[in-house]
């Protein structure tokens, strides 16, 4: 759904509290995502102190709430991409209102708080566990590197097509490339690997319309064999708070 900016979060084991612990499946129990289903985009979400609320950004009598920590008894097998995991329908009446919305027979689940869902062995160092994200529990970007690719680009576009759970503004385009471990506030992170970016980014968050770019744009001088590289995925050696104005500290280059 549509990604939201807040003031601080808890950094837990799977990665920010709250992010992406979550997710709509289909009937076989498969992950849904805007790659298909661009009107997700549409989808607002606000978190309250003990409840999420989810409103159509442009009919915003259309909306659905519930609470944090609600869900049903029955476990559900599902899965992300080659990942198999389980996760707990919220209610079914909270699943009625996004199978409305979606024409199609959706489930929204939230993640067991006993899955292992284990990050690629290629790139883990302790074993460590993911949400329902695609691979990493967290993305950094610079926004200059934002900044470089609108320079190049007709019509800007917002940070918020590349979903990352970190910006940081200083250094030229792409500095993040050369990370190799650095901190915000409390935690330490490992720049892993370069995210490989999907056609998502081509969707406006704010309208769900879909074009060319900036993938387009980006294959000029961002392509990587035949994958088009934005942003760092990361993992973190520990748990702790991160704060919008906290200082991004590089402690080691690659």
């Amino acid at each position: 759904m549509g990604g939201i900016s807040v003031d601080s979060a808890v950094v837990e084991e799977r990665g920010l509290r709250y992010d992406r612990r979550w997710m709509l499946i289909d009937e076989n129990g498969t992950f849904i995502t805007q790659r298909k289903y661009a009107e997700l985009s549409l989808l607002a979400v606000k978190l309250e102190a003990d409840y999420i609320e989810v409103s159509h950004k442009m009919e915003v009598d259309k909306a659905v709430k519930y609470r944090i920590n609600e869900h049903s008894d029955v476990l559900i097998a599902v899965t992300i991409w080659d990942d198999a995991t389980f996760g707990y329908e919220v209610n079914p009446a909270v699943s009625a209102w996004f199978t409305n919305f979606m024409q199609m027979n959706v489930r929204l689940v939230k993640m067991a708080e006993d899955a292992r869902r284990l990050v690629d062995t290629e790139y883990a160092y302790h074993d460590e566990v993911v949400s329902f994200a695609d691979g990493y529990p967290c993305l950094l970007i610079g926004q200059s590197a934002l900044d470089g690719l609108n320079a190049k680009l007709d019509s800007a576009i917002r940070m918020d097509r590349f979903r990352p759970n970190f910006v940081f503004t200083g250094g030229e385009p792409h500095v993040e490339d050369d990370f190799a471990t650095f901190s915000i506030g409390e935690v330490t992170f490992n720049a892993v690997k370069p995210c490989a970016r999907c056609v998502l980014t081509t969707i406006d968050q704010q309208t769900g319309a879909k074009g060319a770019e900036p993938l387009k744009t980006l294959a000029t001088y961002r392509k990587k064999g035949n994958k088009i590289m934005f942003g760092q995925n990361l993992l973190h050696q520990k748990t702790g708070v991160v704060r919008v104005g906290d200082e991004l500290v590089v402690e080691t280059w690659k």
